[in-house]
């Protein structure tokens, strides 16, 4: 699908109506305040809200996922009629010439994910009269498949919520979420789109009079080799299927419609009495296996993620919040990181990722996203990025979490933060397990919980 707005009315289709932009003062820069951006490449525009505040080293670009702030931009100038934004941890540069009050240039996006060059406009955000507010769709979708993912799955979520006119709307798969897709109701149908720095799409949605909504989908961006992340080249692949037809839940189970994947369920472990190992350098080189001080004995989770994965970026968020919780209570993290071959030498986005989000636990680099398979073998079907293993502290493998919802998941999102430290919790009360040497003559091992 080739979306036929032209930018500008795009722009005033998704972005009217929405809350008032910032103010300017005298300490800011000459771009400050709240624009109206687009995102062109192949036809396609991208429309999203871009809000630029502060001045000098203050300067900062803030976009949006669905009704929520996000604080992109890693930095930012504004010299001689000159804007950059940069977003380092998604490689992910606005390049743009101030000029009679617009701003026009490009956007270079080096992710793979989402490897691309866009032309960028922005003009000032002009308040308008709220629109229609259109059907109500809020609530939980399903979106059968008419053939599978490369993943395997046979159906999607379509998690809605709304608000008037204005919807936010987010695509769950079994890897995760694509983002909250935003926009307004006009001449029958939502113009729904996604900028936040990485995963640029946008989305037409249009109420069908049997109750059903049609879901077109352009994501702007190139076509990657799925078995460089973790899938089956050439596989047929429902997730970027151009239209999509969504069900509401009750319905689609009432009419036995596919289901989605478990996320517990799409990926097992081959041998759950064998214990989770791995040994990998960190950023200095220096191997680092399960034996470590740092892991032996505690509870682990073992993320098998990449920088260069949105999902990824919305679970390393979360995993610093349980960091931070459950670290001296005897939890540890590990992230498996997997980086694409141009990335491993210099780590320029895996760096600026940590800094970005804080992150604390251990980061080992354990190759390529083509070699996930050879380097975690312990896992069937593993597909997903993420993919969440939990250990307990025996060393075993207790279950496997596939992606991550991200809170534009709604329910979904708070659903997987309840059952992560609900399984946390559970597996951090359990007594450690003492090991062979360390028990009597009897040379049996005692499980001190016992």
């Amino acid at each position: 699908m080739k979306t036929s707005l032209k930018a500008s009315t795009c722009a005033a289709l998704l972005l009217g109506g929405m809350a008032a932009p910032a103010i300017a003062t005298a300490a800011d820069s000459p771009v400050t305040g709240r624009w109206d951006a687009v995102l062109s490449r192949n036809g396609t525009d991208i429309p999203f809200r871009l809000d630029i505040k502060g001045d000098g080293p203050s300067l900062q670009g803030v976009f949006y996922d669905g009704f929520k702030p996000y604080d992109g931009t890693t930095s930012a100038s504004f010299q001689n009629g000159n804007l950059v934004l940069n977003v380092d941890h998604y490689l992910t540069t606005i390049n743009a010439r101030l000029d009679n009050g617009q701003l026009n240039g490009t956007v270079s996006a080096e992710n793979r994910e989402s490897s691309a060059n866009y032309t960028f406009h922005a003009v000032r955000h002009v308040e308008t009269a709220a629109g229609p507010a259109g059907p109500a769709i809020a609530g939980t979708w399903i979106i059968p498949l008419s053939s599978p993912s490369s993943k395997g799955e046979k159906a999607f979520r379509f998690v809605v919520q709304q608000n008037g006119g204005e919807v936010a709307g987010s695509i769950l798969r079994i890897d995760g979420d694509t983002g909250s897709y935003t926009g307004h109701f006009k001449d029958g149908k939502w113009v729904l789109s996604h900028f936040d720095g990485g995963r640029p799409g946008v989305i037409v949605v249009t109420p069908k009079g049997d109750g059903t909504l049609e879901i077109q989908q352009e994501s702007a961006r190139p076509a990657k080799a799925s078995s460089d992340y973790g899938s089956e080249a050439g596989a047929p692949d429902g997730r970027y299927a151009p239209a999509l037809v969504a069900y509401r839940q009750d319905v689609a189970k009432a009419r036995g419609l596919a289901e989605p994947d478990d996320f517990l369920n799409h990926t097992k472990v081959v041998d759950p009495n064998a214990k989770f190992t791995f040994n990998f350098p960190d950023n200095s080189g220096k191997l680092i296996s399960q034996d470590d001080p740092r892991f032996k004995g505690k509870v682990v989770l073992a993320v098998v993620t990449g920088t260069w994965c949105p999902n990824c970026h919305d679970e390393a968020q979360y995993l610093v919040e349980l960091d931070k919780k459950y670290r001296d209570k005897g939890l540890a993290i590990v992230a498996l990181n997997f980086e694409e071959p141009d990335q491993q030498e210099t780590l320029k986005r895996q760096k600026a990722f940590v800094k970005q989000y804080g992150v604390k636990y251990t980061y080992l680099e354990a190759g390529s996203p083509a070699q996930m398979w050879e380097k975690v073998p312990q896992l069937n079907h593993l597909d997903t990025w993420p993919a969440t293993v939990f250990i307990g502290r025996d060393g075993k493998v207790k279950a496997v979490h596939s992606g991550f919802a991200s809170p534009a998941s709604g329910a979904f999102h708070e659903q997987l933060k309840a059952d992560f430290t609900s399984r946390i919790e559970q597996l951090l009360a359990e007594k450690p397990v003492v090991a062979e040497a360390d028990t009597p003559a009897t040379g049996k091992a005692l499980a001190l919980n016992r």
